[in-house]
């Protein structure tokens, strides 16, 4: 007697047979004994120090070690990559392809700090294949979050843990842009509107996290007052808030109110990814204040393409909806 055919009722989810396989990876290293492109070195981080306005005199000198931060920079394969990825590694990467899951986006990072690296400190590392989770569905796209741990040695030592977590997602189908679809759709008789933002987004901004340390920021910010912390002991103005000093270590500290000015010290063009309460490309920048802090905040005022290094602009607050307020700044008159 023939075997009966196989009831499609029982047979397993396509989500759950690819779960299974991709569960199989875990646990199994996606870097083999990979060694940094380069040691610990002071030129590199006095980059980083210089980049993040970090003076900290730990970092310099005969005895400097490296700010702990920066254990993941040793482990960078730079534009050519790394060459010891595992056949586990690309497999699993393959699965995701497959899926459809083609899109990247990091999520979040953890760091461990086991002992500090020093200038010549040689860097090895192997990176393992924590977990596979999902399947999840995300603003992005429905995907599969891969974390892997990398295990940071200096001269054969372990120095520090990072684990890393990405978003691997098939991309949802994106419309076309509000000008293409004007052009598409069928006309029909226009009746007077009152005047709109053109493009202006039709979904509410994702919230900012407020906690005990920066509750004050945005208290001043909902009453169009941009705050600046200013430590009660040695007088340094800092931002962002944060509970302590970062110079002298005193927790006690005031504020100043930022009187607005300021200059664009460095700035990106956002395309991608897109977002609903976001009208791309656009412009963010790093708007150094003259009060000696840097904010990071959207640049209005001119097209995204004609912004600079070094203009000059001005505090504005964007009145977001009923809950939000943001601050931004325009670039002044006389440099547009």
């Amino acid at each position: 007697m023939p075997d009966p055919a196989p009831d499609p009722a029982l047979a397993p989810a396509p989500d759950a047979v690819l779960a299974a396989r991709l569960k199989t990876y875990e646990g199994r290293l996606a870097l083999a004994e990979a060694p940094g492109k380069d040691p610990v070195n002071a030129p590199m981080i006095r980059h980083w120090c210089e980049a993040l306005g970090d003076a900290h005199p730990a970092y310099t000198g005969p005895a400097a070690i490296a700010p702990p931060a920066m254990l993941q920079v040793w482990t960078m394969g730079g534009l050519g990559g790394h060459d010891r990825r595992t056949p586990a590694y690309q497999e699993l990467l393959a699965l995701l392809d497959e899926a459809g899951c083609t899109s990247v986006v990091a999520t979040d990072c953890q760091q461990e700090y086991l002992r500090p690296l020093r200038p010549g400190d040689t860097i090895t590392f192997d990176t393992v294949i924590e977990t596979v989770d999902g399947p999840k569905s995300t603003r992005f796209g429905r995907g599969w979050f891969l974390t892997t741990r990398t295990d940071i040695r200096a001269d054969g030592h372990l120095a520090g843990i990072h684990r890393f977590r990405v978003l691997r997602y098939a991309p949802r189908a994106r419309q076309s842009p509000p000008a293409l679809q004007a052009l598409q759709a069928p006309q029909a008789p226009q009746t007077p509107q009152a005047p709109q933002t053109p493009h202006a987004p039709q979904q509410r901004r994702p919230r900012p996290v407020i906690n005990r340390d920066n509750a004050g920021y945005w208290e001043g910010v909902a009453r169009r007052e941009l705050l600046i912390q200013r430590c009660a002991g040695c007088r340094a103005p800092r931002f962002p808030w944060l509970p302590g000093c970062p110079e002298c270590g005193s927790p006690d500290w005031d504020t100043v109110r930022a009187c607005g000015e300021g200059t664009v010290f460095s700035y990106v063009v956002m395309h991608h990814p897109p977002f609903p309460a976001f009208d791309p490309p656009y412009a963010v920048g790093l708007i150094e204040l003259a009060e000696g802090v840097r904010i990071v905040a959207d640049v209005v005022g001119v097209p995204y393409d004609k912004v600079r290094i070094g203009m000059p602009v001005r505090l504005e607050f964007l009145h977001c909806d009923a809950e939000l307020t943001v601050p931004v700044f325009r670039v002044c008159e006389a440099a547009a």
